[in-house]
C-alpha cells in the first residue's frame, strides 16, 4: 500500500475505525474505555498487555474485534508444563497408530494471523515468553526448515494477577516489548452490572460476536494505515518538547516537584520508561488524534494514552514493588498535572 495515502481514505478509514468500537461496543458493554485503547493499539500497530480478573469479558473482547478485522485469531493457555514447541507444532497418535505432527496455534493460520491472545501468560515458563517475544519483536519463525512471517500479527497477553504460586512473572524489560497495558474491570454501573448477569444473550459468546459485522476493517491492509497515520499525523516542536519533560519526570520525578503521599521519592523509582516507551507513546497519541478527526497531536491525545503505554514500563524499588500498579497510576497522574502543557 502506498504511504501517501490521500487524506479522504484516511478519513474513510476512520469512519471504519469508529464503526468498529461502535460493533464492539454493543456486545462488550460497559468497557468503553478499554475499547478505544485497544482500537488505538490496532492502528498503531502495538501488541498489547491486558491487565484484569477472571471472567470480565477479555476473550469476548479479542474475538469481537478479530470479527471486525478479519484474519485469524488464536488462543494458547499459560500452564506451568507450556514448553516453547507446544506453540509451534502439536503431536498425536493417529488411528493408524502412528504419530503426527499438526501446527500449533502459532503457524495453523499462517500469514493470515491477525491476534494472537496468550491467557495467563505469566503461568508460562520464561522460555515460551522468550519464544513469544522474539516472534513479537521479529513477526517471523523458522520451523519445520521453512521461515514462516506473521506480518499482521498482535498480540495480547493477560497476566493472572491473583494467584501466585507456579507463576513466572515477566520482567520488565520483557514488559517494555508491549506497547500498552490496559485494565478491564467489572462495570460499575448497575444496569451494565445486571445485564451481564441476567441477559441470556451475554451468556453465548460464539451467538454474541456473530453479532459483530465481519470485516469491517481489512486485516492486511492495517499496516500501510498505520504508517500513514503516523506520516500525516504531526506533533509540533512544543508538543514535543513537552513529551520530553514528561519522559525525564519518569526517570526522576523528585526533580519536577513531583510528589506521592507516604513514599521516599528518593528511593521510589530505579528506572523510568524507556525511549521506545516514549516512541510507542508518541505513536498512540497520533492515533488517538487521528481518531478524534484531528491532524496534529495536543496534549490531550498524550494524556488520553499516557497511562496505558507507560505505567507497565516503569521499575520501582523492591520495597514499592508489592504497590507497583496503585503506584505507578499515582506517579503518572501526579506527573501530567505537574507538568505545564504547550
Amino acid at each position: 500500500m502506498s504511504t501517501s495515502t490521500p487524506d479522504s481514505l484516511l478519513a474513510d478509514w476512520r469512519a471504519h475505525a469508529l464503526k468498529l468500537e461502535s460493533e464492539v461496543n454493543k456486545v462488550v458493554i460497559g468497557q468503553q474505555r478499554p475499547i478505544r485503547l485497544i482500537t488505538i493499539a490496532i492502528f498503531a500497530r502495538g501488541h498489547v498487555l491486558l491487565e484484569g480478573d477472571v471472567g470480565v469479558g477479555k476473550t469476548t473482547l479479542l474475538r469481537a474485534f478479530t470479527r471486525g478485522i478479519g484474519g485469524g485469531y488464536e488462543r494458547v493457555e499459560g500452564t506451568i508444563d507450556l514448553m516453547p514447541n507446544d506453540l509451534v507444532y502439536h503431536t498425536y497418535l493417529g488411528e493408524d497408530g502412528r504419530p503426527h505432527v499438526d501446527a500449533g496455534p502459532l503457524l495453523r493460520q499462517g500469514e493470515r494471523l491477525a491476534v494472537f491472545f496468550f491467557n495467563e501468560i505469566n503461568r508460562a515458563r520464561p522460555q515460551v515468553h522468550s519464544l513469544l517475544l522474539r516472534v513479537m519483536a521479529e513477526r517471523t519463525l523458522t520451523a519445520f526448515n521453512k521461515e514462516h512471517h506473521f506480518p499482521h500479527m498482535l498480540v495480547f497477553a493477560d497476566r493472572n494477577q491473583v494467584e501466585k504460586e507456579e507463576t513466572f512473572e515477566i520482567p520488565s524489560a520483557a514488559r517494555d516489548r508491549f506497547m500498552m497495558e490496559i485494565p478491564i474491570a467489572v462495570p460499575d454501573d448497575e444496569a451494565v452490572m445486571e445485564s451481564l448477569v441476567f441477559d441470556t444473550r451475554y451468556h453465548d459468546v460464539d451467538r454474541l460476536i456473530e453479532n459483530v459485522q465481519a470485516d469491517i476493517l481489512h486485516f492486511d491492509r492495517l499496516n500501510g494505515i498505520g504508517l500513514a497515520i503516523q506520516e500525516q499525523v504531526q506533533a509540533s516542536p512544543a508538543l514535543r518538547k513537552y513529551a520530553l519533560k514528561l519522559w525525564l519526570a519518569t526517570q526522576n520525578p523528585s526533580a519536577y516537584g513531583v510528589q506521592l503521599d507516604d513514599v521516599d521519592m528518593s528511593r521510589l523509582v530505579l528506572s523510568g520508561s524507556s525511549p521506545r516507551g516514549m516512541s510507542m507513546m508518541l505513536r498512540a497519541a497520533r492515533v488517538n488524534a487521528w481518531l478524534n478527526g484531528r491532524a496534529a497531536v495536543l496534549p490531550e491525545d498524550i494524556h488520553a494514552v499516557f497511562h496505558a503505554t507507560l505505567a507497565h514500563r516503569l521499575v520501582f524499588s523492591p520495597v514499592y514493588e508489592m504497590r507497583r500498579t496503585e503506584l505507578a497510576r499515582e506517579l503518572l497522574t501526579h506527573i501530567i498535572k505537574t507538568i505545564a502543557a504547550p
